[in-house]
């Protein structure tokens, strides 16, 4: 009797569990994302880029809202010669080149002839407060994610965009 209570118990943890499990899993995929989206190529809707970035790129932004908490996923399309002046980042930046090529230098140098060349398909990150410069010698399409608010800090004032402004 013993040996038969034990294997329906063992049938019965077999079952329970991976239910769950499932159970669990799917609570949490509807918990991070309340709606399906999807972006073809055709449909990205570019805009000027925010008023934090040198005039000339476009932006889209594709999940969430990089001016807010939480997670973001945005793209920026920038001009042959485009140049973002060297900055941080208060959040870890995660950056996948989609088409062209990113040229990224780092560290306290900031030494161009140091730089990394980020081909199309390169997928880099790098921590919160580390200086870079980054440019673009052809255009190219970069996608940026992670989590909000995204804000970018020059490390000289007077290349801050936004303080021509005023």
């Amino acid at each position: 009797m013993k040996l038969i209570i034990a294997a329906a118990s063992i049938t019965a943890l077999a079952v329970a569990i991976p239910f769950a499990s499932a159970t669990a899993q799917s609570g949490t995929e509807q918990m991070s994302s309340a709606k399906m989206g999807s972006h073809s190529p055709a449909n990205i809707e570019w805009k000027a880029g925010p008023p934090s970035l040198p005039a000339g790129a476009k932006m889209a932004v594709l999940e969430g809202d990089p001016a807010k908490e939480g997670p973001f996923v945005m793209r920026l399309r920038a001009p042959a010669g485009y140049h973002i002046p060297p900055h941080t980042h208060p959040q870890t930046e995660r950056v996948t080149v989609i088409s062209g090529t990113m040229f990224l230098a780092m560290g306290e140098n900031l030494d161009r002839s140091a730089a990394k060349t980020l081909p199309a398909g390169t997928y880099s990150f790098w921590p919160a407060g580390m200086k870079h410069t980054v440019w673009f010698e052809d255009g190219t399409v970069i996608q940026i994610h992670g989590t909000g608010p995204w804000q970018i800090n020059y490390l000289n004032p007077a290349d801050d965009p936004r303080n021509a402004k005023k």
